[in-house]
C-alpha cells in the first residue's frame, strides 16, 4: 500500500478551539494570578505548541518579557517560579478546555475527519497540553463528537515532547502504521511541523485556523479578502521557513492534500 494511512492532528487551533485560545488566554491569566505579572496575549502565543511547562520556561527566558520580570522582581525568573506558574495555569487551563466553543470542532472539520474515513485513514493526535487537560479535553471532545483514535499528551513520554518526534511516533506505534512516510502531520505551530519532520512525515501547516494568524471564529468569518490574506502571509512566511510541504487554511483544505500526497507517492516520492 503506497498512499497515506494515518493524518496525526494537533488539538487547539488545528481540529477544535479556533485561534487556539484556550491555551493563550490561560497563560496570560496564570502569570497574573501567580505573580501579579502581565504578560500580552501575543507573547503568550509566541512558543505555543511546546509543552506547556517548557512552554511558560521560554516566556521567562524571552528577553523582553525578562527584562520586566526582572525589574518587577529584582532576578531572573527561577525553575521553581515556572512551576508555580505552571501549577496556576493547570486548574484554569482544565475548566476552559471543557467549554463548548474550545472543544467543538472547527469548521470543515467533520468534513474531512469523513473523508478520511472514507479513504481508510486512521486518525491520531497529539498535544502540547499535559494529561489532566488532554482527558479533560478529550471528554469535552468526545461529547460534541470527535474522538481520533489515539491522542498523546505531551508528558505521556520519557523522551518528552515538541519539536522531538516523539508524540507523533508513539501514534505510529499505537495506530500499527508500518511505515512513518504513508503519515502525515497536522499543526497550526511551527514546532509541530518540526514534530512531523524529526519522525519523518509529511507535514501540513495551517494558517488561518490557529496560533499563527490568531483569529477568532467570528473574525475569520468577517474578515476581508484582504485581512486574510495579509495574515495567510505572516503565518505561511514561518510555516514554509520551518520546512512545511504543505500550508493550507484550514483542516477543512487537507482532503486536497491528502490527495495531492497519495499521488506523489504514487510517483516514488518520500517526505
Amino acid at each position: 500500500m503506497n498512499k497515506v494511512e494515518a493524518v496525526i492532528f494537533d488539538w487547539a487551533g488545528t481540529t477544535v478551539d479556533f485561534g487556539s485560545f484556550a491555551p493563550t488566554t490561560i497563560f496570560v491569566e496564570a502569570f497574573k494570578q501567580a505573580f501579579d505579572f502581565d504578560i500580552s496575549l501575543d507573547e503568550a502565543r509566541g512558543p505555543m505548541g511546546m509543552g506547556k511547562w517548557d512552554h511558560i520556561r521560554t516566556l521567562g527566558d524571552d528577553p523582553k518579557i525578562s527584562q520586566r520580570w526582572v525589574e518587577q522582581f529584582g532576578s531572573s525568573m527561577t525553575d521553581e517560579q515556572v512551576t508555580q506558574i505552571y501549577n496556576t495555569f493547570m486548574p484554569l487551563q482544565i475548566e476552559k478546555v471543557k467549554q463548548p466553543e474550545h472543544a467543538s470542532l472547527i469548521p470543515g472539520a467533520k468534513e474531512t475527519l469523513n473523508f478520511l474515513q472514507e479513504q481508510d485513514v486512521k486518525v491520531g493526535s497529539c498535544s502540547g497540553y499535559p494529561r489532566p487537560v488532554m482527558d479533560a479535553l478529550v471528554e469535552a471532545a468526545s461529547a460534541l463528537g470527535y474522538n481520533p483514535e489515539c491522542v498523546v499528551a505531551s508528558d505521556d513520554l520519557k523522551a518528552g515532547s515538541r519539536p522531538g518526534p516523539w508524540m507523533a511516533l508513539q501514534n505510529v506505534i499505537e495506530l500499527g502504521i508500518k511505515n512513518v512516510c504513508h503519515c502525515v502531520k497536522v499543526d497550526d505551530a511551527v514546532p509541530g511541523i518540526e514534530e512531523g519532520l524529526n519522525a519523518g512525515m509529511w507535514t501540513v501547516g495551517l494558517a488561518l485556523s490557529g496560533n499563527e494568524a490568531g483569529f477568532t471564529l467570528e473574525e475569520f468569518l468577517q474578515a476581508s479578502d484582504e485581512e486574510k490574506a495579509h495574515a495567510r502571509e505572516r503565518a505561511s512566511s514561518k510555516m514554509k521557513s520551518a520546512n512545511a510541504h504543505y500550508v493550507i487554511d484550514t483542516i477543512a483544505d487537507l482532503p486536497a492534500v491528502i490527495t495531492d500526497i497519495n499521488r506523489r507517492m504514487a510517483d516514488g516520492e518520500r517526505p
